[in-house]
């Protein structure tokens, strides 16, 4: 991804991201076993435009980051 090249994004799961519990009970609706984001689970970021909209609502209220506001905040975390 050309706005953010050190990050390794992938799609995963809601169970497999294993999702603070802050943003799981925003979003009883989605199953644990769908596809259901885009995301570097080293760093916490994710990607919107391949996030489930509601997973990515809930992803905004928690210690995530969306990659363009990762990038704005001076990439926190980077390696």
């Amino acid at each position: 991804m050309e706005i953010a090249p050190e990050l390794q994004f992938k799609h995963y799961t809601v169970a497999e991201a294993r999702l603070p519990a802050d943003a799981l009970m925003q979003i009883p609706e989605v199953p644990l076993s769908d596809v259901a984001l885009c995301c570097d689970l080293e760093r916490h970021v994710f990607w919107v435009e391949h996030t489930e909209p509601s997973v990515a609502d809930a992803l905004r209220s928690s210690h995530w980051f969306e990659v363009r506001d990762w990038v704005a905040a001076g990439r926190p975390g980077a390696l």
